[in-house]
């Protein structure tokens, strides 16, 4: 499984929220079956079509575009809980 965590520019809120995905994994016993990539919106609607499951902020998921990836919003990339509660139906 490939997740992408998308900000704006790609290098620090998309990184902190790919540290806080790999932390749920974890905690899931799941990380050693997905990887989680940090990118910037520029190349996310390209990442989104590779990827099984996009994790974003609300303001950007128009700009990812239309995809057939699944696109999740995330309010609070500090928060493990939401990420937890978002994260975990998609996660086998």
């Amino acid at each position: 499984m490939k997740i992408v965590a998308v900000c704006g520019m790609g290098i620090g809120t998309s990184v902190l929220l790919k540290m806080n995905i790999e932390k749920v994994l974890r905690e899931l016993g799941k990380d050693g079956d997905v990887d989680v990539e940090a990118t910037d919106i520029g190349t996310a609607r390209g990442a989104a079509r590779t990827a099984d499951l996009v994790l974003t902020s609300a303001e950007l998921v128009s700009e990812i575009g239309d995809v057939s990836t699944p696109v999740v919003v995330v309010d609070n990339f500090t928060d493990v809980s939401e990420i937890a509660e978002k994260l975990t139906p998609f996660v086998p």
